[in-house]
């Protein structure tokens, strides 16, 4: 009979790759001390298999498929981000049994053999596989295109994973990835709501599954959290078990939470909730108005994220824009509005912070998490640039 024997959450900051100049390098060492502290959790368990419950930031199925729940179910899974290229062997015979009988049990889910997944799977490869030759099975969640399932639904997908890998003879870890608030993108970026995190994190020391469950996607989006959905597929799949916290990271753009279900195990801190004696949600007060940051792009930009998408993608095509802007507009049929959007991706390297440009671009129609994840791209694109020139020349950029 098949058993959960390790259940983890880490987040997966594109920044603890990437380094940029704007954030403190001592707390991404931080994080990336604490994913790799995750990682010891698969040394002492020796799982036979990690069901790896991640998302798509806008970069893998965007533009042409956005599902709802997404397993990979091919032989191996190709996770890039930032120059770095991972291959992952997949469970196979895990895999398409999910999808036959999460099928069966009325979950509409898409699979691709060949899909390659963002940085919710390169980074905790880097730094809590590290490595390590152990079968995945990849599963997508949509957590920032809305419709996007509830916190509810998520957990019964848990719940459903849970009877099928207690039917399989495996002994299975569960790694959620997903980052706690943040707003990338948005005008609210450098506003994240640590106190509802804090909450958040003291009701999961004490085993109660439900401060995240019981939310809608709509308070998830207020609160900078709708990545908590595939923390939500765990939270379903293991019940009320008293997590622990192993870090959390308060940057200036977001809390980065590292934790751990499963095993239990003697403390090596008292849990959260009891002595910070927080309000309900933080002090968080909710409007309830809808999704207030992530919403679905306006038709009229569709060929604006379509160029960021395709920028994301293409090294030649990110310098084509950096260098000719005019020839890339009139590719993508950019109209004025979308035209600026673009320029002000272009302009990326003029701002003190990468973000600064953001809200030019979401102005234009973009997607705000698909407008900061562009910038970073063509920034990255712009240095290698730069290099590359003469001294006369960096001028020109």
């Amino acid at each position: 009979m098949g058993e959960i024997v390790a259940a983890m959450a880490t987040c997966h900051a594109p920044q603890l790759v990437t380094y940029p100049p704007d954030e403190d390098h001592a707390k991404l060492d931080a994080t990336i001390a604490a994913m790799r502290e995750l990682g010891k959790i698969l040394d002492e368990t020796k799982p036979d298999a990690l069901i790896f419950l991640g998302s798509d930031h806008l970069e893998t199925f965007s533009m042409t498929c956005v599902p709802t729940f997404a397993i990979l179910a091919g032989n191996c899974a190709i996770a890039e981000f930032a120059g770095r290229r991972y291959e992952l062997p997949v469970h196979r015979d895990m895999a398409e049994d999910f999808l036959n009988k999460l099928i069966r049990a009325d979950f509409d889910l898409s699979y691709s053999e060949d899909a390659v997944l963002g940085h919710t799977f390169a980074e905790p490869s880097e730094f809590v596989l590290a490595g390590r030759k152990i079968p995945i099975v990849p599963l997508h969640t949509n957590v920032y295109l809305p419709p996007l399932p509830s916190p509810k639904r998520c957990a019964a997908l848990g719940r459903e994973l849970a009877r099928i890998i207690a039917s399989r003879p495996e002994r299975v870890a569960l790694l959620a990835s997903g980052g706690m608030s943040h707003y990338p993108g948005t005008w609210k970026y450098p506003q994240p709501e640590f106190e509802f995190d804090r909450w958040v994190i003291g009701e999961l020391e004490q085993g109660r599954a439900d401060a995240v469950l019981g939310l809608t996607v709509e308070q998830l989006d207020e609160a900078g959290n709708t990545e908590l959905l595939n923390w939500a597929i765990l939270l379903g799949a293991i019940g009320n078990q008293p997590a622990e916290l192993v870090q959390y990271t308060a940057t200036w753009h977001h809390g980065h939470a590292m934790m751990r279900f499963l095993p239990s195990r003697n403390r090596t801190s008292a849990p959260a909730s009891p002595a910070t004696n927080l309000p309900l949600y933080g002090g968080l007060q909710f409007r309830n108005e809808g999704f207030r940051f992530y919403k679905h792009p306006p038709a009229s930009a569709y060929n604006l994220n379509k160029l960021l998408f395709d920028v994301r993608h293409d090294s030649g095509l990110r310098r084509r824009l950096l260098t000719d802007l005019d020839g890339v507009a009139a590719e993508y049929r950019l109209g004025p509005e979308a035209k600026e959007g673009a320029r002000a991706l272009a302009e990326v390297g003029q701002t003190p912070k990468i973000s600064d440009n953001a809200s030019r671009i979401v102005s234009a129609g973009a997607h705000p998490l698909q407008a900061l994840m562009t910038l970073h791209a063509v920034h990255g694109e712009m240095k290698k640039l730069r290099a590359e020139l003469s001294p006369m020349s960096k001028t020109q950029l």
